[in-house]
């Protein structure tokens, strides 16, 4: 066998063991995955009778003890969850993406500008508003 043989059958393999990419692929690896005896035990549970049940319509206990709950975790302190608050605020301030120092200028001029650019507007509406007041009621 040479080795480009070698390769290709390599290839083949993880052609076929790869992860299917379609919709259809995935239903039918996993339709053939199913081990056959998966769907007679679903004809037999519709098959079965309904449990039976005790005078009081109550149905019978299934023979096995309640398991035992888990206990409430108990509460860090104070001190605890500021220090775990404090460490994940910094862990989210590493993944911001600051802007350079190019940048917020920019959008430092853009707010202010736009900001001017109200309160002309309010200023300029303030005024008409007036005029028209004193013109209608002297």
């Amino acid at each position: 066998m040479s080795d480009s043989d070698a390769g290709g059958e390599k290839e083949q393999e993880s052609k076929r063991t790869s992860r299917p990419v379609t919709a259809a692929a995935r239903r039918e690896r996993r339709a053939s995955a199913r081990p056959a005896g998966k769907a007679t035990a679903k004809d037999a549970d519709k098959a079965r009778p309904a449990k039976a049940s005790s005078a009081d319509g109550v149905t019978e206990a299934k023979g096995k003890a309640t398991p035992k709950r888990a206990r409430k975790e108990k509460k860090p302190s104070l001190l605890a969850r500021l220090v775990r608050f404090t460490r994940e605020v910094w862990a989210e301030l590493r993944k911001v993406i600051w802007p350079t120092r190019n940048q917020m200028v920019t959008y430092t001029t853009v707010v202010l500008v736009f900001v001017a650019f109200m309160v002309a507007l309010v200023y300029l509406l303030d005024w008409v508003f007036r005029k028209g007041v004193f013109w209608l009621f002297g």
